[in-house]
């Protein structure tokens, strides 16, 4: 009788250890699925992140060709006003030193047929 006594013990004992082993097992890897899924959530949403930076770098890479586009035609523009103005100032001067000129040369032919 108390073979059997030792028996059902150890059996009991098995079955408890067994179950304690399976429930163990089942927190372990309940465990590991909650930690898998936090660092693939995290994962997840630094791809997320990183797309969405990369498409960000694109818009204003584009954004800064376009500007630096527009500030070469910009620039080309001032140029050419700026050398416009300069022809401009030159002209000017040479109408002035024709009129000087002439001047002159119409005082001398006064002066020559003078009375």
């Amino acid at each position: 009788m108390q073979k059997q006594n030792k028996n059902l013990i150890t059996i009991k004992t098995r079955e408890q250890t067994n179950k304690a082993k399976k429930n163990a097992l089942k927190s372990a890897i309940r465990v590991s699925d909650l930690l898998v899924d936090t660092v693939n959530g995290g994962v997840q949403e630094t791809f997320v992140n990183q797309k969405r930076i990369e498409h960000k770098i694109r818009a204003l890479t584009a954004t800064t060709i376009k500007f630096t586009k527009q500030t070469d035609q910009w620039l080309t523009a001032s140029h050419a006003i700026d050398s416009a103005l300069k022809e401009i100032g030159d002209f000017e001067n040479w109408m002035k030193t024709m009129d000087y000129d002439c001047k002159i040369i119409n005082a001398a032919i006064r002066n020559i047929y003078k009375p």
